[in-house]
């Protein structure tokens, strides 16, 4: 084949010597417009993986590229004054010209022709000048050819938030070393490692208003050094930082990152001559992750690596392979920009965890990704995870005497006189197994058997407070006296027989009730014998298909808002220890809060003051009856996943509101507003939202959605992203989730604190009973 590579970056160049390896009579070029063994920018990092990688695919280079690299483990992270250093995390550092000239010097060695100086700005004309029959557009992040083919390659850029400057410095740094400093105008933090003897990558990265209010736009690219200079002097130790992009002037050193994302990578050109060439992304030109993660190289040598392979697997039929190439990378690609995107947004947000100590600033951001978990943590460096359990334990009110720390997940939690045992919550989940609102021994075994499995607190679905805001005729009420002493039979096995708490959580249907049960068809209305709906705005749920409910009148709001008082005493009553008001999923009270669904002019409509006027008019209304020794807690949609809907921004305006209140937690879901809806599901997907609403609304939270492992659920409270973890499906295939999941990651025999001593006893004799008990009976 005649392979024409536009760009002479990582990936061009592997790319070009693979294919010329893998077969010597192919004729590959590779044009450059920088000079012969001239680059600009210092280290480049990637991980121990990625040189294995290398390693298989060619030996040589990969030889070479060991000898000069730098390698460290550590990752040292300074901030408020304090040092924390991690150990384990295995990186590479190399200079980018350094790693460049031992790619270009082994593709000349192999018979890969290399142009230098020549601007490609036609690729067509390049592709007929060299009879290509395959280009490769590996012209980096600012691809003239994806620009060229953008209504094909469909490229998705999004600007991010911070401002950075790439410098060296002849520092060197024996760990992978971030700084933080606090200004008047903001954070700023640097990104520095050593990539050969006496050289250092030192990247200074702060948000672009801070960078305007610290007046860097207006300074020379001198005076802004200069500035950066100054402020991590500490950790400088006199050594001044160096640029090596004079071409660029003033403050356009300082740069915003673009995230590129694009939808497909193969495009099939039609050269003068009618003959069709593919042209293929690859490296930055097909995609970016963000430095602090160090996969930018990684990315542009595995996707030569891939594309090499991909042909090779259907020789013949470079179509196939290109698109096996484009299936495959695609995904992969994918995972690595979702860490970067996560690992980014944590970087644009350092004022978030500001107010986080140092220990667990550093688990913090040791974790951001949400590539390194707590279990993985552990591997890397067992010694410094386990002193940071001790510290969170402490924190925590753990008695350690008795032995190892408690992982995060066991820790105990309190809200007013309620401690829970753990952060393990068995989430409320639709059972649609209630006759006329009664639960009964379903509901009796289903709660009772979590309660035994381990977890801290079990909550109840949602508890409708009227026949008419029930979801589904099989939904449980508390609007009498029958339904309550149901409820209490189930409260009282939970308090006789657990050290579990168990609590409630009273809500209203709204425009989404009258349904049928979740196996006839989620949210379908009814049959026959549909009851009449209220809801903010008179809007149905489904256009054509679910009832038009009424828009509630002020009397209606009156009435309603009764109910859930009257629920709440007889949830009082029962012996609940916890009280949770549904505003979310599209409910009644959630079709106040969301514009989606309120569409009033009143005072109850318009801005999100007036949408959340009539959810805290209930919240007050109920708190004032509720024990006042008792928590309630919120659940919210913090994002309508729908163009024009609640948003994070406003989810964290919320849970202010709330917080204000009296409100003592916040349960973040998402989603179930709008039929309308796209959410973007993954492991922990929804955390996110808990994390911004905790930490910047600074009201305790509980994260839900997708959180299925122990890693999972200490990995959030460790980071500080929530407070507790409601576990939903889990709980539903084991009701012991709780304890099995203990006794996974070696928690057989844990450390009780004082306050559970008897209730451990108690169980403990229950046991040893039921033992004597069944032994005698032949059992």
């Amino acid at each position: 084949m005649n392979i024409v590579c536009i760009g002479g970056g990582p990936a061009g160049l592997y790319f070009g010597l693979l294919m010329k390896l893998g077969d010597s009579r192919n004729n590959v070029t590779i044009i450059e417009r920088n000079r012969p063994y001239d680059t600009f920018g210092w280290g480049v990092v990637f991980s121990d993986a990625t040189l294995e990688n290398l390693k298989a695919a060619d030996p040589v280079s990969a030889e070479q590229i060991s000898a000069a690299f730098n390698h460290w483990d550590d990752i040292e992270i300074h901030f408020k004054g304090r040092s924390v250093r991690s150990s384990g995390h295995g990186f590479i550092g190399i200079g980018r010209k350094k790693l460049l000239n031992i790619l270009q010097a082994r593709c000349e060695q192999v018979g890969v022709q290399l142009v230098f100086e020549t601007d490609v700005s036609d690729d067509i004309q390049a592709a007929t000048d060299y009879d290509a029959d395959l280009v490769i557009a590996s012209d980096g992040l600012n691809s003239r050819v994806r620009t060229r083919y953008a209504d094909t390659f469909k490229p998705d850029i999004d600007m991010r938030e911070c401002r950075f400057i790439w410098l060296g410095t002849k520092k060197t740094f024996d760990a992978f070393t971030f700084a933080f400093v606090q200004t008047e105008h903001g954070w700023f933090q640097a990104h520095a490692y050593q990539f050969e003897p006496g050289m250092s990558t030192f990247i200074v990265e702060t948000r672009d208003e801070t960078w305007k209010a610290s007046g860097l736009q207006h300074m020379s690219q001198e005076e802004g050094i200069a500035y950066c200079e100054k402020l991590f002097a500490p950790w400088l130790d006199g050594n001044s930082l160096i640029s090596n992009a004079g071409h660029m002037r003033g403050s356009s050193i300082w740069i915003q990152f673009p995230r590129v994302v694009c939808d497909t990578w193969v495009y099939d050109q039609t050269l003068p001559d009618s003959r069709h060439v593919p042209v293929v992304l690859m490296g930055d030109a097909a995609h970016t992750a963000h430095f602090s993660i160090g996969s930018g190289t990684k990315l542009a040598l595995e996707d030569a690596i891939e594309l090499h392979r991909s042909m090779q697997a259907h020789p013949g039929d470079l179509a196939a392979g290109l698109q096996h190439y484009e299936d495959v990378r695609s995904v992969e690609v994918l995972k690595i920009q979702n860490a970067a995107r996560n690992s980014t947004e944590w970087f644009e947000n350092v004022a978030r965890y500001a107010e986080f100590e140092p220990e667990q600033f550093a688990y913090s951001l040791l974790t951001r990704s949400q590539r390194i978990s707590h279990e993985n943590l552990r591997v890397r460096d067992d010694s410094w995870l386990e002193g940071y359990e001790q510290w969170l334990s402490a924190r925590a009110g753990v008695d350690q005497s008795q032995g190892r720390p408690l992982p995060p997940m066991l820790t105990p939690f309190q809200v007013r006189s309620v401690v829970l045992k753990n952060r393990i919550v068995v989430s409320p989940m639709a059972m649609y197994s209630c006759v006329d609102g009664v639960p009964g021994d379903f509901h009796l075994v289903h709660l009772g058997s979590r309660a035994m499995g381990g977890a801290g607190l079990v909550m109840v679905e949602m508890t409708c407070v009227s026949p008419e805001g029930r979801i589904t005729p099989g939904c449980p009420g508390l609007w009498n006296d029958a339904q309550m002493q149901a409820f209490k039979r189930i409260v009282d096995f939970v308090h006789q027989n657990t050290d579990a708490r168990i609590g409630i959580q009273l809500g209203h249907a709204g425009r989404k009730g009258s349904t049928r049960v979740g196996w006839e068809g989620g949210d379908m209305p009814l049959a026959e014998d549909n009851w009449p709906l209220i809801s903010a705005s008179a809007l149905p749920y489904f256009d054509g298909v679910s009832q038009v409910p009424q828009a509630m009148t002020r009397e209606q709001m009156d009435e309603v808002r009764e109910q859930f008082v009257q629920a709440a005493r007889r949830a009082a009553q029962a012996g609940f220890d916890w009280l949770e008001l549904h505003c979310a999923h599209g409910y009644l009270l959630s079709s106040f809060i969301s514009p989606l669904t309120n569409t009033r002019d009143d005072e109850y409509g318009g801005t999100l003051d007036n949408r959340l006027r009539y959810p805290l008019e209930v919240f007050r209304a109920i708190r004032q009856v509720w024990p006042d020794t008792l928590p309630v807690s919120v659940r919210i949609s913090a994002h309508d996943w729908v163009e024009g809907g609640i948003t994070a921004d406003d989810a964290v305006e919320i849970a202010r509101q709330l917080r204000d209140a009296g409100v003592d937690l916040v349960d973040c879901s998402s989603g179930q507003v709008s039929a309308d809806q796209h959410p973007v599901y993954g492991r922990m997907y929804q955390t996110p939202f808990s994390d911004r609403v905790r930490n910047e609304a600074h009201i305790p939270t509980m994260a839900v959605g997708a959180i299925f492992e122990a890693d999972h659920v200490n990995s959030i409270i460790a980071s500080g992203r929530a407070d507790l973890c409601a576990i939903a499906r889990p709980h539903l295939a084991d009701a012991s989730w709780t304890l099995r999941e203990s006794a996974r990651i070696g928690c057989t025999d844990i450390a009780w604190p004082q306050q559970y001593l008897p209730a451990k006893r108690q169980l403990e004799t229950n046991f040893e009973r039921a033992a004597a008990d069944a032994q005698a009976g032949g059992k």
